[in-house]
């Protein structure tokens, strides 16, 4: 997608129509019900360079795991919320992305969470921000959705809301990986050395290895969810796109669902997500001429770099 979206790591999506059910007597089919689901496992400044054999093949199974998960549950009539959920689940169990077990450490040397879902069919949202230690954040943004009257919670309120419904814990070990935390020695070490001169520029480190699905189910229901880490070394109590709803995610079954990964800010000046869905319903754009609107003519113009998924109403994926 240009020079825009860095890398968007083996990215898969499957899309099934059922078998024609024919008729003998009336001489006529029944409509196959059409389902389909994409995921993304995040954009940075990575190459495939960066992968040996054995680490691209771990990828490849991960994300082959998630998303036969999500197809079974749509395949079995099942909602296109719950086979958003469940897939992200995978991805967040996994070390290898930056969300839930895999999150990069913040300045503090914490692993703080956002994620979001939202489903399509009535607009209902939930969102957690600056999490730590929830196994599996989207559960929580599922649980908000829910049970709560709210859309957006944020740190240690989410966490008491968590406790209260049951949501799994898990301590600051479950979260290490060694590869992220060189990661932000390495950028730490960087800003160091920039502030004193030492260098000039700085070579980012940071990595966007936020994941999402977007998902479309037999009943015509769309629905997207992210979920993320956020970048490395980030201070302040950084927000990105990711658990913003209309910015990182959207999805209303009049146009389609979306899952945004990339450099948050820009995602959130521009409210990519529902800017994309507002150009293919009031427009009438299809979903590849909004996504590249959005990303070259807006995104790329100020800046941003990145990626998205989109899956309209009609199950066109890009």
């Amino acid at each position: 997608m240009k020079n825009a979206l860095l890398i968007i790591i083996f990215v898969f999506s499957i899309f099934s129509c059922s078998t024609k059910n024919r008729k003998t007597e009336a001489k006529s089919a029944v409509k196959p019900k059409q389902f389909a689901i994409v995921l993304h496992g995040g954009a940075g400044n990575i190459t495939p360079k960066s992968f040996t054999e054995n680490k691209k093949r771990q990828y490849q199974k991960t994300l082959k795991t998630a998303i036969e998960r999500g197809y079974s549950i749509l395949e079995n009539g099942g909602s296109a919320i719950d086979a958003v959920q469940k897939t992200i689940n995978i991805l967040e169990d996994s070390p290898l992305f930056n969300a839930g077990r895999g999150s990069v450490f913040d300045s503090e040397g914490k692993n703080r969470m956002d994620a979001s879902i939202m489903d399509g069919e009535t607009l209902n949202s939930g969102a957690v921000l600056g999490v730590t230690n929830v196994k599996n954040p989207i559960n929580l943004a599922r649980l908000v959705l829910d049970k709560s009257e709210y859309v957006m919670l944020s740190g240690k309120g989410a966490e008491i809301f968590g406790n209260q419904n049951k949501i799994i814990f898990k301590n600051d070990d479950y979260f290490f990986t060694k590869k992220n935390y060189d990661n932000l020695m390495q950028t730490q070490k960087q800003e160091r050395n920039k502030k004193l001169g030492l260098i000039k520029d700085k070579k980012s480190l940071l990595k966007y290895g936020t994941v999402g699905v977007v998902a479309l189910d037999k009943s015509g229901n769309l629905a997207a969810g992210t979920s993320t880490g956020g970048l490395t070394n980030k201070k302040y109590g950084r927000i990105g796109d990711s658990p913003i709803i209309g910015a990182g995610t959207y999805a209303n079954n009049n146009s389609c669902a979306v899952s945004c990964t990339g450099i948050g800010e820009y995602y959130i000046k521009t409210v990519a997500a529902k800017e994309i869905s507002s150009l293919i319903e009031y427009k009438g754009l299809s979903a590849k001429d909004a996504l590249d609107e959005v990303l070259f003519n807006q995104i790329e113009v100020l800046g941003g770099k990145g990626g998205m998924i989109v899956l309209d109403k009609n199950a066109n994926i890009e």
